[in-house]
């Protein structure tokens, strides 16, 4: 786990995101600084000024600071609204639902360790002055490598890697049988000692068993091998298998959330209801006559 509590890919997200955010800063206090500048240009051209002409100056510089940091204000959270989008849009594809705790946003704590962390990120670093130069710093992945693609290319690299390691397997046990001759030359010497002592045929037969003992192996090696290369359309079968799961999960409650909103909305329902209303409201008036008569008993 990274610093922020994420995988280090997601921490690479969030960097590249506070890096946008820097770029955006820096040009809106540009922004500010360019106000102040126009009016010591525009309107700063006499010795003296009256308070009226004072107050019009800064009057209108404050209209156009105010303009300045409300279209930021604006803009920073468009641009949030966009980002939950893309991270919506994800987790949408593989039926997720994500949440957020909104009361978090307001923690002095976490929001101190991530200055702190963006302060130790960018150290020594300016804010970029072009937008491009900010893109070319952003290593952006390819459009389908989200969703279902990465999580398959990823279990394809690890199949493939167990190939070679099967692959490599089956070559060193083949090289084993040929080093004991085949067993054609095996059988050939187990037949020429057969009338030999008993010391003999025991190297015969151990011999015998170490060569089925790698043909099985050798067997067995091909047999993962080409599970192996299966492996690629079953998971394919089974990444499938369960996108119609999640939509199937999806569809039924929506379904009963349906069904129970016709429920609802149906005259039984709706008569049973105001009956229950009115109980209720009968038992108050009666709770409030009963404790009536028990504080007259009380005062007798």
């Amino acid at each position: 786990m990274s610093k922020l509590g994420v995988n280090e890919h997601h921490q690479a997200q969030v960097v590249n995101y506070m890096r946008f955010s820097r770029y955006q800063r820096g040009q809106r206090l540009r922004a500010v600084e360019m106000c102040f500048e126009e009016l010591k240009s525009s309107r700063l051209d006499e010795t003296t000024y009256t308070i009226d002409e004072v107050t019009e100056m800064l009057d209108g510089l404050l209209s156009v600071v105010r303009g300045e940091v409300e279209g930021e204000l604006d803009n920073t959270a468009y641009t949030n609204v966009l980002l939950l989008r893309q991270m919506f849009q994800q987790a949408e594809k593989w039926h997720l639902k994500l949440q957020a705790d909104i009361s978090e946003l307001e923690n002095r704590e976490l929001i101190e360790t991530i200055a702190d962390f963006e302060e130790r990120e960018f150290a020594g670093t300016t804010r970029d002055t072009d937008f491009n130069s900010v893109l070319r710093k952003m290593k952006l992945a390819p459009i389908n490598e989200s969703g279902g693609a990465a999580l398959l290319h990823m279990k394809i690299e690890e199949l493939e890697k167990e190939n070679l390691k099967l692959s490599e397997q089956r070559i060193q046990l083949e090289k084993q049988v040929k080093s004991l001759g085949g067993s054609v030359a095996v059988s050939a010497a187990a037949s020429s000692v057969a009338g030999g002592s008993n010391q003999n045929d025991g190297e015969v037969n151990d011999l015998r068993k170490k060569l089925a003992s790698l043909e099985s192996d050798l067997d067995s090696t091909s047999t993962k091998r080409s599970s192996a290369n299966s492996s690629n359309s079953m998971e394919k079968d089974l990444v499938s298998t369960k996108h119609e799961l999640l939509k199937i999960k999806e569809m039924l409650e929506m379904a009963e959330k349906e069904l129970e909103k016709k429920v609802s909305q149906t005259n039984p329902f709706k008569n049973l209801k105001q009956m229950l209303v009115k109980k209720n409201d009968q038992l108050k008036e009666l709770r409030k006559r009963l404790s009536k008569y028990e504080k007259v008993d009380d005062a007798e």
